[in-house]
Parts: structure tokens; C-alpha cells; sequence
């Protein structure tokens, strides 16, 4: 089954890339706090954190939604400009396994942990994705209108499932953490597995940007004025929605010693799971920051476009390199660095020192090398893609 071959659209959204491409950058810095500030800080929590650290971590909330949001809305795009939906399925299945397989074994083994260790297999933002994607390749079939609508209900109707708990499906409990509350489960003695993503809102939310996707065939005047007004109506919604505790947000917030203290409280919402709450606050100025970027392109972003271009090759590439940077430096400080090994998803490792970790300004500048040290790569492996597009290269 094909579309219609009067499709208008023909070419890449720029401001698809240079958003991704903030996002690789947003995520790189997120990545490099875990690994270089204090690990026993949780910069989210009121009575440890401070507004610096609190606002690096809750400015990289906009990541995950706005990327998967994003991911949805190209599945439409590939598929208008290639017409075949058969044939776009098939990329969505394969590039689904393709990224569940690799959060289970680069990511980890390579990524997070610098371990083997099969006892506590993790599941994180690229497993997510995967099962996005399989969920949405037959879903594909449904006109976008419906799918948009469909996707807004998983989103918001998934509060309305709280109260039931993983033991009230007794053998069935694994599979409610997996699409709903997450959380560990044995798999065989000894082995638990970790589901950092429940999977309902995601693909929800993907299936919301798939059923957008129309609107990135408009002009980019007609595009502009849309996602400025659902930018601004999302937001809106968070605020109505926090400001008086109503629906979507499991934890309450009060007001604090301070009013600076107050507003991070507000804006301090869930991620796992997200949130209602935590979706209308990303996504509304997702939005937002997509309707600012559609428009001609300046020299200074162009780096972002190519980030933006290549995130997988980016996103494979950055937590190996954070991470052997952190156990350089370590090294170099200590002269040992065990802790590095098997963190941050075990639960006994060698203990770090009193004084390990930096302030921002060095996680900062850490971030900044990292990404300094991949535009090459990405540069390199963008140029490929454009010229040799099919084959293994349209998966990676």
C-alpha cells in the first residue's frame, strides 16, 4: 500500500536536525554530571541541591520527550517522502530491534559500566525508542488525525492506572513495570532486570508526533504558527495544571523556605515514569524552541544540524568517551579508579573518595571537550550517510 504521490513534501525540516542536535548536546551534559559532579548529590533533591545544579538537570528534561516526539514525526516524513508503507514499517522494525539490542549491550557494556556483568541488564532511553518503534509500524495504517488522537489519550489516561500495582497482576507483574509504574523484576535467580522507561506514555508520545506530521508538510509560515500556538497551549496547561495540584503529577508541590526554592519546586516534576505534568512541561517548549529554529539557518548553528543529523552515531559514541575521560582523570587524581567500573547500575561497587567529583564549571568544560572531540566523527559519518543513504548506513 502506497501514498499518494502528490505528497508535497520532498526534503529534510533543518530545524528537526538543529533540535536534535541540541539535544545530543543537552544529553552529552547530563551524561558528563553524572560521571564528573559529586555522585551523592541528587540535583533534584530541594535539600541537597543548589539552583545551578538543579536547573543542568532540569534543562535536559526537554531530551527525551521533544526527541521521541521528534523520532514520530519523522517516521511520517520518511514515509511521505518514500510513499511505501510497507516499506517504512519494515525501517521502523528493524531499526527498533536494532536499538533495543544496543541499550542492552553497547550502552551498558560499553557505555555505562565498562562491565560484562549480566546480573542487572538496564533498560534505558534507546530501549524506550526501540519499542516505540515496533508499536508504531502497524499503527502506521491509521490516518494521522487518529493516531494523534490516540497518542494524546495514552498520555494523559495513564494517571487513571496508579493505582493498580505490579502484585496485583501476580505472574503477570514484570509486564505491568515494563509498560507502566517500571522498576526491577527477577527475570532467573540471581538476574533482575531494571526498566528505567515505562513504555505506555512513550509511545504515546510517538504516535503523537506521527500524527503531527502533516503539519511539517506546510509551509513554514502555516508550520511556524502551529507550533507556536501548541507551544504556548501546552505550556499553559502545565502551569494551570501544576499551580493547582489537579491531574498528572504523582508528587505534590509545596511551597518552600524561598521563593527561588518554590519555583524549582514547581518545576520539579517526574520522569520515571513521566508524568502528564512532566510531558506538557517539556514538550510546550519543545514547541516553542522548534518554531524559533525554522528558519534559515545561521553559520554558528551548523554544528548543531550536523549533531542533529547523526544521533544514534552520536549518542553510541559519547558515553564511552565520557566515561573513560572521567577514569583518566580518576586515575590521574587517585591513581586508581575501580568505581568507575560497574556504576552507576550496581549496587555494591568500590567506594569513591571523600573529594571525588568537580563543581559545574568542570563538568562544564568537560562537556564541552567531548563534544568538541565527536563534531569530527559526526561530521565524517554525515557526510557518508549523504552520499551512500541506503543499506546498513539508514540504520545507524
Amino acid at each position: 500500500m502506497t501514498m499518494a504521490a502528490s505528497t508535497p513534501f520532498d526534503r529534510r525540516i533543518v530545524a528537526i536536525d538543529l533540535a536534535r542536535g541540541l539535544i545530543m548536546l543537552l544529553m552529552a551534559l547530563d551524561h558528563t554530571r553524572d560521571y564528573f559532579s559529586q555522585a551523592d548529590i541528587d540535583p533534584l533533591n530541594l535539600a541537597q541541591t543548589t539552583p545551578a545544579l538543579f536547573l543542568t538537570r532540569w534543562i535536559t528534561h526537554l531530551c527525551a520527550p521533544l526527541f521521541i516526539f521528534l523520532a514520530g514525526v519523522s517516521a511520517y516524513l520518511s514515509l511521505a517522502r518514500r510513499g511505501d508503507r510497507q516499506a517504512q514499517a519494515r525501517l521502523l522494525w528493524q531499526r527498533g530491534l536494532l536499538l533495543i539490542l544496543l541499550d542492552l549491550t553497547w550502552v551498558r557494556w560499553l557505555g555505562w559500566t565498562f562491565s560484562l556483568d549480566l546480573h542487572r541488564p538496564v533498560a534505558g532511553v534507546l530501549w524506550a525508542i526501540g519499542w516505540c518503534m515496533l508499536a508504531l509500524a502497524p499503527l502506521t495504517r491509521l490516518r494521522p488525525p487518529h493516531l494523534l488522537a490516540a497518542g494524546l489519550l495514552m498520555m494523559v489516561s495513564h494517571h487513571l492506572f496508579d493505582g493498580l500495582t505490579p502484585e496485583f497482576f501476580e505472574s503477570l507483574g514484570w509486564l505491568w513495570r515494563i509498560l507502566h509504574t517500571g522498576g526491577s523484576f527477577e527475570i532467573v535467580p540471581g538476574v533482575r532486570f531494571v526498566a528505567l522507561y515505562p513504555l505506555i506514555p512513550w509511545i504515546g508520545l510517538m504516535a503523537a508526533g506521527f500524527g503531527c506530521g502533516p503539519v511539517w508538510c506546510r509551509e513554514a509560515p502555516a508550520r511556524r504558527q502551529w507550533l507556536m500556538r501548541w507551544g504556548w497551549g501546552l505550556t499553559l496547561a502545565f502551569v494551570w495544571l501544576r499551580a493547582g495540584n489537579l491531574y498528572g503529577e504523582p508528587v505534590a508541590w509545596t511551597p518552600q523556605a524561598s521563593d527561588g526554592l518554590t519555583l524549582l519546586a514547581f518545576l520539579n516534576c517526574s520522569k520515571y515514569p513521566p508524568s502528564l505534568q512532566y510531558l506538557l512541561m517539556t514538550l510546550g517548549p519543545g514547541l516553542l524552541l522548534l518554531a524559533a529554529l525554522d528558519r534559515p539557518v545561521p553559520r554558528w548553528l551548523q554544528p548543531l544540524n550536523v549533531f542533529g543529523q547523526v544521533p544514534l552515531f552520536f549518542y553510541l559514541l559519547h558515553l564511552p568517551l565520557i566515561h573513560a575521560l572521567a577514569t583518566l582523570v580518576d586515575l590521574g587524581r587517585y591513581g586508581e579508579a575501580g568505581w568507575q567500573f560497574g556504576w552507576p547500575f550496581v549496587t555494591v561497587r568500590l567506594p569513591q573518595p571523600p573529594d571525588h567529583g568537580f563543581g559545574l564549571l568542570i563538568v562544564y568544560l568537560a562537556t564541552a571537550v567531548i563534544v568538541l572531540s565527536l563534531y569530527p566523527l559526526c561530521r565524517g559519518y554525515a557526510g557518508i550517510r549523504r552520499t551512500h543513504p541506503g543499506g546498513w548506513v539508514r540504520l545507524l
